[in-house]
């Protein structure tokens, strides 16, 4: 948890609280790790790391998206901004929608 917070840090997102939240909590099998965090303008955050080989595509948009719809539930708010950290090649309009979406994507963490 450090390295992600060392890392989201030189980004420009410092937490005051910051928790690890189990995927099997929210019903996944998925080897995702999944983060919730509060600003220190105390704006919720949700951070999503993805580490695999194959390709973000558009089906793993709605994955995830369902997974986040699934940790507002469990953490009983809304999150302001969402981030995914991914380490595989992610299609443009897999993208193009998470932007839509309001999500900030990095690709340099691993």
């Amino acid at each position: 948890m450090k390295q992600i917070t060392e890392f989201l840090g030189l980004k420009g997102f410092l937490f005051t609280e910051f928790k690890t939240i189990l995927p099997s909590a929210l019903g996944s099998k998925k080897k995702i790790k999944i983060y919730s965090g509060i600003s220190l303008d105390h704006k919720y955050i949700s951070v999503f790391i993805v580490d695999q080989k194959s390709r973000f595509i558009r089906k793993d948009v709605v994955a995830l998206e369902d997974l986040l719809a699934k940790l507002k539930i469990l953490e009983d708010h809304n999150f302001k901004q969402n981030i995914l950290v991914i380490s595989s090649d992610i299609c443009s309009k897999s993208t193009k929608i998470l932007q839509e979406n309001n999500w900030t994507i990095f690709y340099d963490f691993m």
